[in-house]
């Protein structure tokens, strides 16, 4: 698809790549001891394994600035080369078909399915959704649609995000299930080496401080989500969720407590993670 005007990168729309994995048993009990969690005893594994299948094999020397894959305009690069250098796992929609067990032959199928870019208040901004199929021993299991957000650098002297914590204090009470705990820069060590991400805010604190003006380490996205995956778990047993959608609203900052919280609605349910003076972090909704 040629180029235009007013869609640059229009020729990134359908590219699709396809990754193979295997999920070995050492890597899912390195899941499971991550999370604290038991070993499944039936060898199937809990929602959110697929996060952590068919990770970034770039070489070391094809790395950008930010520790994400550089991006080019060859015909082998999957994302265009936006100019804008700051990236974020902005969204997912995830369908959950059928679950993944031990020694599973995993495919992955990822395709672009649509870009837009826009002004915001920040400056540029593009908006990337990339589809993946996850396929485990030939049979569909995980279809995702995920949001990626490019922006523009940040200025050297525009505040620290998020703001320091407020003396207020995040209230449970109008929720059904709630657990609290601190995400420190070991779980995010072990969460970045289980997906082989190599973005450098969420271990390289003077890199988040000074580039891109985080007050601290950033806890990941997908990190948060896998545990407000294994919050619905707990309430709803495994493997319950049929769909599950989460969109970050705020950086999580490593060493601070977070509050992850579900309750029941009418078409499903809701939940959310929380900084503990009450800035959302992370919203999400489930249907089973």
């Amino acid at each position: 698809m040629p180029d235009t005007d007013d869609q640059p990168y229009a020729a990134w729309i359908g590219r699709q790549q396809s990754d193979r994995d295997r999920l070995t048993p050492e890597h899912a009990f390195r899941w499971c001891a991550t999370f604290d969690l038991e070993r499944p005893s039936d060898g199937i594994m809990p929602q959110g394994i697929h996060f952590a299948l068919c990770t970034p094999q770039a070489r070391s020397d094809t790395l950008g600035e930010d520790g994400h894959p550089a991006r080019d305009d060859s015909t082998s690069s999957f994302l265009p080369p936006f100019p804008m250098p700051r990236r974020m796992w902005a969204s997912s929609a995830i369908q959950f078909v059928a679950p993944i067990a031990l020694g599973a032959a995993i495919k992955r199928t990822s395709r672009v399915i649509s870009i837009k870019e826009k002004e915001g208040g920040s400056g540029k901004l593009a908006f990337v959704d990339v589809e993946h199929e996850v396929s485990a021993d030939g049979r569909l299991s995980v279809r995702e649609t995920k949001t990626l957000v490019y922006r523009d650098a940040a200025a050297s002297d525009v505040p620290l995000s998020p703001p320091e914590l407020a003396g207020t204090t995040f209230d449970p009470a109008e929720w059904e299930a709630h657990r609290a705990l601190t995400p420190d820069p070991r779980l995010l060590f072990r969460y970045s080496a289980l997906t082989f991400n190599t973005h450098r805010i969420h271990y390289d604190a003077p890199y988040a401080r000074d580039v891109e003006r985080y007050r601290g380490l950033v806890v990941h996205g997908p990190l948060t989500a896998s545990l407000l995956l294994q919050l619905a778990a707990n309430e709803l047993g495994e493997n319950a969720l049929r769909t599950f959608k989460f969109r970050g609203m705020s950086p999580a900052i490593a060493g601070e407590p977070i509050h992850l919280v579900m309750r029941k609605t009418d078409d499903g349910f809701e939940l959310g993670a929380f900084a503990e003076d009450g800035r959302q972090v992370m919203k999400a909704s489930a249907s089973i």
